[in-house]
């Protein structure tokens, strides 16, 4: 019997990828689990890393990289773990807490997905519990002006959950795919999101199914955020938006008015995006605002 089935999608990120899958021989230890990379056409020589230093691993390299959904559907048909996390290639885990994590599933039979604690390369912690986007989320997300310029403002609050003491499990919207456990029964991400906002149609999803989503801080993982998308941040920005949009035209209601004016906005911003990256690279700050809790 597995329990745990973990998945890697790795496209160029060999010395990341390394220290990932390090992490997971260092404290997996005492959980029944399996590791499934699936290398998206990396030219780096990421597939034969993982063949030499660890053998192991169950490793599907692709000749073409169909984007993230796809990989992670096709590591969740060859694998077996009754739960299933997607791991950034990015990320590697600092503690023993998986198995905390896998208990509170086995407690809690209605709770569909679980996310950890992600932290920072200077131990401060992530945004990763939010609220599902709204028409506010435009306005007041992670790095948009007005957060920048109020950070404490109500939306902001709201959507980033930077009021929540991040210390507790609790029940959230989302959780951030970077580290994403679930039960096998739920299926995988929809593989028209190539990359990014899968992870939160996918809690919609569970959660329209009558499945909870939990944060559990037992757990902590450090991301880099970014870390395998930062040599492309022109394509970044179009993939992101591209993603945007999809989730926008799948889960919002639509009138012409409204698409027109979201399409704007969202494709603007992708346009701001795509110069920043032209003159400045991939500026990206680990996080704007940080936790705050209330006491």
């Amino acid at each position: 019997m597995v329990d745990l089935s973990v998945i890697i999608v790795s496209h160029n990120t060999r010395e990341l990828l390394a220290a990932c899958l390090q992490s997971l021989a260092e404290h997996l230890r005492g959980v029944a689990h399996e590791v499934c990379v699936v290398d998206n056409a990396s030219t780096d020589g990421s597939a034969a890393m993982v063949r030499e230093r660890f053998p192991g691993v169950r490793l599907l390299a692709d000749e073409r990289n169909r984007g993230f959904s796809v990989a992670v559907n096709a590591a969740i048909a060859v694998t077996a773990g009754r739960y299933v996390c997607w791991l950034n290639p990015d990320a590697r885990l600092l503690n023993g807490g998986m198995a905390a994590v896998l208990a509170y599933f086995d407690a809690h039979e209605r709770v569909g997905v679980v996310g950890p604690q992600l932290v920072n390369a200077d131990g401060s912690v992530q945004l990763s519990s939010r609220a599902f986007p709204s028409y506010a989320t435009a306005f007041f997300n992670r790095n948009s002006l007005l957060t920048r310029f109020f950070p404490r403002n109500r939306f902001t609050r709201h959507y980033l959950h930077t009021d929540r003491d991040p210390g507790v499990v609790q029940e959230t919207d989302w959780v951030s795919g970077a580290c994403l456990i679930h039960r096998r029964e739920l299926g995988g991400p929809d593989e028209r999101f190539f990359m990014y906002m899968e992870d939160i149609d996918f809690c919609l999803r569970a959660r329209a199914a009558g499945w909870g989503v939990a944060y559990h801080p037992a757990l902590r993982v450090l991301h880099h955020i970014g870390g395998s998308s930062r040599s492309m941040p022109v394509r970044r920005a179009i993939v992101l938006h591209r993603s945007i949009w999809r989730y926008y035209a799948k889960h919002f209601r639509r009138n012409p008015l409204l698409d027109g004016v979201s399409a704007m906005l969202i494709w603007g911003r992708c346009l701001v995006m795509m110069a920043e990256a032209v003159l400045f690279g991939d500026r990206r700050p680990p996080d704007v605002v940080p936790y705050n809790p209330r006491p």
